[in-house]
């Protein structure tokens, strides 16, 4: 469901927190490794006070790691969880996120479980199966065998749905109100998580956030602006 949207440059305020429509769950988004972005998550996360935050970042195992009395700072956090070895952007951008709420934390990732209820075997529309082949592409400098395209949407639409079922697992066993932190394309309210939540739990309030730096965005409820890091162009070594 399309709430609103909501063009903020830099980081959130307080008052644009408080505008928050109430939700069963919130799905913040974000382009991976923007402090930004970070730092925004960290600040929804304390308004929302969730009974349960869970992370596209983390699988269960990990997430069990993290005991109700250990710190939740980047010293602890990132032996604790191996982060040096996740591929993830730095702990420190995350681990703030993490320390916002006193909420139990929870894994996205990890063994999906059963996924049935999302109808993951019925063909997509054409023209969706075609957008999503041309980013899957994209995401991937155009350097992906097109035979190997729709494998990656398949792929693609089983972790929206294992993000939802995990968030809805949290849901059932915490309470209202949820955060799932996980990328934008992830976070997307058309085919994204808050689709695959609406398919199993149509009753339930969904709000997506989604993060751009300045550019068009993917679609969200509410939409927020920051300025884009420095970073190398991921798609240098393909030219």
């Amino acid at each position: 469901m399309i709430l609103r949207a909501l063009a903020i440059f830099a980081t959130i305020g307080p008052a644009a927190a408080q505008n928050l429509p109430p939700a069963d769950v919130y799905v913040i988004g974000e382009i991976h490794g923007n402090p930004a972005h970070h730092a925004t998550q960290a600040r929804l996360v304390a308004h929302i006070a969730p009974r349960a935050l869970v992370f596209e970042q983390l699988s269960g195992a990990q997430a069990d790691r993290i005991s109700p009395d250990a710190r939740r700072n980047a010293a602890t956090l990132g032996p604790l969880l191996d982060w040096d070895e996740s591929g993830w952007p730095d702990i420190a951008l995350y681990a703030p996120i993490m320390a916002a709420a006193d909420a139990p934390i929870l894994g996205a990732a990890g063994e999906a479980g059963d996924l049935s209820a999302y109808d993951l075997d019925t063909a997509l529309p054409a023209a969706e199966q075609q957008e999503r082949e041309a980013l899957q592409a994209a995401a991937h400098c155009d350097a992906l065998p097109t035979d190997l395209l729709p494998d990656f949407v398949a792929r693609q639409r089983a972790i929206d749905a294992q993000f939802a079922a995990r968030t809805l697992d949290a849901l059932d066993r915490y309470g209202a109100p949820v955060v799932l932190i996980t990328g934008n394309g992830h976070a997307r309210t058309d085919w994204g998580v808050p689709a695959a939540i609406a398919r199993v739990r149509p009753d339930l309030r969904v709000v997506a956030i989604v993060q751009g730096e300045g550019e068009p965005t993917v679609p969200g409820d509410i939409v927020l602006q920051a300025d884009a890091p420095p970073r190398d162009d991921p798609c240098a070594a393909f030219r």
